[in-house]
């Protein structure tokens, strides 16, 4: 509105003096030098103001909106205070574990989601701790379309649901980052079913203690799509259940809980946004659309 204002303010200046000096085309000249920019500055901020916004689910200060499940113990027992704020990131620390012996833990969100775009932006920093499986060296993730934290059963070591695999550098090699694991659950890709546990994106590896951001398109039962610093990685369809009874597919997975995950490794989470997209669910061209603009930014996490 001040822009409108200040534009209509100086073109009314420039008709008054230049009417007086009765030149019309003069006139007319600077009416249009002046009014372009105000119709292409106005259809910018239409089209930034239909977009929906990123919501907070970390604040900032607390976990206060999280629920906590670690191996072998209760709903909302923090054991080793696992998950803790400070400096105003998440962190996943392990500094009053003796061992890790296996007690994997995640930290939920309070409720699940369908349709969205999650962005988190990571590091990994520190060592393992003691008794951490190889394999989870510089491992975490983030859980999506998973189970309710309350049904999980006290000795289960992750949620039945599709991970977002984050992985850091080991320093021997490529590791990318955003692959896909499939703890109770598959997926289809390139219209076949598949049932390996893992799947690597391809993302370049990220070494040492940077930080990354990896986005999340999550379509309810028909879609997801992983991005790394605004690239994309991987795309695949149908993420559902495992199979009973020798069926060749399972249950569709529609929505479900959002968690972080504690695989042994420290790390630190600065960000975890949403974008909901629920509402355009039932209005494909209008998701198509929404999705093309919101993606049509590059978001990068910066050091």
């Amino acid at each position: 509105m001040l822009i409108d204002i200040l534009f209509l303010s100086l073109l009314n200046q420039y008709l008054h003096t230049l009417m007086k000096q009765k030149s019309i085309y003069s006139v007319l000249r600077i009416a249009l030098i002046l009014c372009l920019p105000m119709a292409f500055l106005g259809f910018s901020f239409r089209n930034a103001a239909d977009l929906p916004k990123w919501q907070q689910l970390f604040n900032g200060k607390d976990i206060k909106d999280w629920k906590i499940k670690i191996r072998t113990h209760d709903l909302n027992d923090n054991y080793g205070n696992t998950f803790r704020v400070k400096d105003g990131n998440i962190q996943v620390r392990y500094d009053q574990y003796t061992e890790f012996d296996k007690q994997y833990g995640h930290l939920f969100y309070k409720k699940p989601y369908s349709y969205y775009l999650i962005g988190v932006e990571y590091r990994f920093v520190g060592d393992q701790v003691k008794g951490g499986e190889g394999w989870a060296l510089r491992n975490s993730g983030i859980m999506i379309h998973g189970q309710d934290p309350v049904t999980m059963k006290k000795d289960q070591d992750f949620p039945n649901s599709i991970e977002v695999q984050l992985l850091g550098g080991d320093g021997k090699g490529e590791r990318s980052t955003a692959n896909l694991c499939t703890p109770g659950t598959q997926f289809v890709k390139d219209n076949q079913v598949i049932k390996s546990h893992c799947i690597e994106s391809s993302s370049k590896t990220f070494s040492g203690d940077q930080w990354v951001r990896v986005e999340v398109l999550v379509l309810g039962d028909s879609e997801i799509v992983h991005y790394v610093n605004g690239e994309e990685v991987l795309r695949y369809q149908r993420p559902q259940k495992d199979p009973v009874g020798g069926a060749a597919e399972g249950e569709l997975l529609k929505g479900g809980s959002i968690s972080l995950q504690s695989e042994s490794h420290p790390i630190d989470f600065r960000k975890v946004e949403i974008i909901d997209l629920e509402k355009y669910a039932k209005d494909p061209e209008k998701l198509k659309d929404v999705i093309k603009k919101l993606m049509a930014e590059k978001r990068v996490a910066k050091q």
